[in-house]
C-alpha cells in the first residue's frame, strides 16, 4: 500500500466509452436497461398458447360433453335423493324461506305450460342436436364451452325424465322468489342461456359502441 495515497472519489473513477474495446478474453456483460423489470419483459407469454389449445375443436367439444355429463348426473343423483327421502308433495324443512319441495312436474323449467309435454321433447332434442353440432364451432372462451354444456347436459336429463315418466322431478323452492319450483337441470339451462345471451348479444353490442 502506497503511504499518502487518498481513496479514489466517485467521480475519479475511470469511465469506459461506449463501443470501446474490451480486454481480451474477457466475457461481455449485456447492458441491463433501467425501463425493463427482470423477469418480466422477457417472460414467455403463455396466454397465446392457452387459447390456441382452446381453439382445439376436440378440447372444446370434450369440455363442453364433460360439463353436460355432470350436469346430467348431478341433476338426477339429487332427483333420486329427493325420491328416495321425501314424500310427494311435501316439503323439507316445513316453514322454511328455501325448502325441498317434491313435486312432479309436466310442464316446461320451474312448471311453466304443462300442457306442452310433447312439444318439450321436440325442443329438447333440436337444442341438444344443434349445441352437439355447432357448440364447438360458436367461438368465445372456457365460459362459453361450459354454459352450452350447462344447456346440453340439462335439456338431455329433463327430456329423458319425460321421454321415461311423461314429467320432471322439482324440489327447489325459494318461497321469496317469482318463479315457481325446480331443479338443477332447469339451473344450468336457465343459467347457460343467459351467459351465452350476455357474450353473443350485449357484451358484443358494448364493444361495437365503444
Amino acid at each position: 500500500m502506497l503511504a499518502g495515497r487518498e481513496p479514489l472519489s466517485a467521480g475519479d473513477v475511470p469511465q469506459v466509452a461506449p463501443g470501446a474495446a474490451e480486454a481480451p478474453g474477457a466475457t461481455p456483460v449485456p447492458a441491463i436497461s433501467a425501463d425493463v423489470e427482470p423477469g418480466h419483459a422477457d417472460a414467455p407469454d403463455v396466454a397465446p398458447a392457452r387459447r390456441q389449445r382452446l381453439r382445439s375443436k376436440p378440447r372444446r367439444y370434450a369440455i363442453m360433453v364433460i360439463t353436460a355429463v355432470a350436469v346430467g348426473a348431478i341433476d338426477h343423483l339429487t332427483k333420486w335423493l329427493v325420491v328416495n327421502h321425501v314424500r310427494l308433495d311435501t316439503q323439507v324443512p316445513a316453514g322454511s324461506p328455501v325448502t325441498i319441495h317434491y313435486i312432479q312436474n309436466s310442464g316446461a323449467a320451474f312448471g311453466l305450460f304443462p300442457q306442452f309435454t310433447f312439444l318439450y321433447l321436440v325442443v329438447a332434442a333440436i337444442v341438444a342436436g344443434y349445441i352437439l353440432v355447432y357448440g364447438p364451432r360458436m367461438g368465445g372462451g372456457l365460459l362459453r364451452l361450459l354454459a352450452l354444456g350447462g344447456i346440453l347436459g340439462g335439456s338431455i336429463s329433463n327430456g329423458i325424465d319425460r321421454l321415461i315418466s311423461g314429467s320432471v322431478v322439482d324440489f327447489i323452492d325459494f318461497h321469496f322468489w317469482l318463479f315457481q319450483i325446480f331443479n338443477v337441470a332447469d339451473m344450468a339451462i336457465v343459467g347457460g342461456m343467459l351467459v351465452v345471451v350476455y357474450q353473443l348479444g350485449f357484451r358484443n353490442d358494448s364493444v361495437a359502441s365503444e
